[in-house]
């Protein structure tokens, strides 16, 4: 196994160095000078413009700059936003709000996707199957950003259930809300996974043959159709993580959450190559680290999965 884990490290590394160059050469790629944009109406003397230039190396060449900034990754300098801060720093207060809203968010989606997927796929065809059918197409036919607005005006302005915005106090209990709505928007895919997984084990030849030994329903469902049905919404849940994590920015906008989203949007809109490419390389790595540890939860779920 460790080996695998190995493998798939080294594996990771074209796929890092892929990733941050294509968003660095994107972000050097969109017009206008950031540069100029920070003095507003007012005309900047061109001493300070080259200064500043020389100062965030926006005066050398693209692939230059790309290298510039891998080699101050290696030291850990990720480099300084235009307004003097260091990115570390930005990264450390924006992250923790982000992956706090995200495993909040996952953890009920797969709760949901896995008792609603088993339910249904145990009673295939029944009230409750349909049930929970039409309720997951009436979700994921709702745009997310629809459903923030609406469980924030009903729950958090009319019923007072929860408060409206986070701010910067984001502790779990502001952000459950949100948690739930996006949890809500997303389960839909793990739910369908889950039945149809239910459905087809029912029918396999081992569900079959603990039957036949006398194994009553307490002990197959849980431990030969449940477990053996989880892999599939195993994988889409890491899926769904990835996506979380770098797709939060309305979320974070309608709820005033000070995460990774408006921080990411707001360094897009100044050109701010180093802080834009740093926050993609986090996420890059996290989800790397996430698809790592999702396959070898596989060799759990299932013994027959084994890694050399």
């Amino acid at each position: 196994m460790l080996m695998y884990v190995v493998r798939r490290l080294l594996q990771a590394i074209p796929v890092f160095l892929g990733t941050t160059f294509l968003i660095y050469f994107m972000v050097f790629s969109m017009p206008g000078d950031p540069i100029i944009a920070l003095f507003g109406d007012k005309t900047p003397n061109p001493a300070v413009l080259a200064a500043i230039r020389e100062q965030y190396n926006l005066d050398e060449p693209f692939i230059v700059q790309y290298f510039l900034y891998l080699q101050n990754l290696v030291t850990g300098n990720l480099g300084v936003t235009f307004s003097g801060q260091e990115v570390v720093d930005v990264l450390s207060r924006a992250f923790p709000v982000t992956l706090k809203l995200v495993a909040m968010a996952v953890v009920i989606e797969f709760i949901l996707a896995v008792v609603i997927g088993l339910i249904s796929g145990l009673r295939k065809g029944g009230i409750i199957d349909n049930a929970n059918l039409v309720t997951a197409l009436v979700l994921s036919s709702v745009p997310p950003f629809v459903a923030l607005f609406v469980a924030q005006y009903f729950i958090g302005i009319k019923l007072g259930w929860a408060p409206v915005t986070v701010g910067a106090n984001a502790t779990w209990g502001s952000m459950l809300l949100p948690a739930i709505v996006i949890a809500l928007t997303i389960y839909v895919t793990g739910m369908r996974l889950m039945r149809g997984s239910v459905i087809e084990a029912q029918s396999a030849d081992y569900v079959r043959t603990a039957a036949a030994k006398g194994l009553t329903a307490r002990r197959i469902i849980p431990v030969h159709v449940a477990r053996n049905s989880l892999i599939p919404v195993v994988t889409n849940t890491a899926a769904s993580f990835g996506a979380l994590i770098a797709g939060t920015t309305v979320t974070e906008g309608i709820f005033n959450i000070p995460g990774v989203g408006k921080v990411l949007y707001d360094a897009i809109l100044r050109g701010e190559n180093a802080t834009v490419v740093s926050f993609v390389t986090i996420l890059t790595i996290l989800y790397v680290i996430v698809n790592i540890l999702v396959d070898l939860l596989y060799a759990v779920l299932d013994p027959r999965i084994r890694y050399v």
